[in-house]
């Protein structure tokens, strides 16, 4: 069913994908597409696809929209379609990342039993934190149901049409203390 829904997407967006591709090329003249290894299930390895944002370490002008918007995430419609990832889940993430955080431990494993997502209950709280991000992580793979993901993916609609800065405003201002 993502596949399906991931593919009508892409019919769909595919004039937004290839006007941002030809934006950001046309920006820094460099290829558009931004390709990394990352780790997925099972700790399986796959090649995420996004939309460039930044140049010599820097994020571009056009970047900063684009990561506003959550424009740049749309390639990543083709790892769904490939089934290396779902719409929501944990954020897929690099070995480096998986070291650096100390994430790969045993202890670590239940956080590789699902499919990493392009968005989370990590990615919609307002605070940046490898303490909390795990927590979110976990949360959702003990609680994910179909009721769970169209939740998450609702907030994250909301990324578009009022950043994600205001998103993560609005759903910490909602949330029950």
């Amino acid at each position: 069913m993502q596949r399906f829904f991931a593919t009508l997407f892409v019919l769909i967006l595919s004039p937004l994908i290839l006007l941002t591709l030809i934006a950001v090329w046309l920006w820094d003249r460099e290829v558009p597409v931004f390709i990394q290894e990352r780790v997925g299930l099972n700790k399986e390895s796959f090649f995420v696809y996004k939309i460039r944002t930044m140049r010599n370490n820097k994020i571009t002008g056009i970047g900063r929209v684009l990561r506003k918007t959550g424009i740049d995430e749309l390639p990543q419609l083709f790892n769904i379609m490939k089934g290396e990832m779902n719409f929501v889940g944990p954020r897929p993430l690099t070995n480096a990342d998986i070291v650096r955080l100390k994430w790969d431990g045993p202890s670590c494993e239940t956080r590789w039993s699902v499919r990493p997502g392009i968005t989370g209950i990590a990615q919609l709280v307002n605070v940046c934190d490898a303490q909390v991000s795990w927590a979110c992580d976990m949360e959702y793979i003990k609680t994910r149901s179909v009721k769970t993901d169209l939740g998450i993916l609702w907030k994250s609609f909301l990324v578009p049409i009022i950043g994600k800065q205001k998103t993560k405003q609005f759903i910490h201002k909602s949330s029950p203390s």
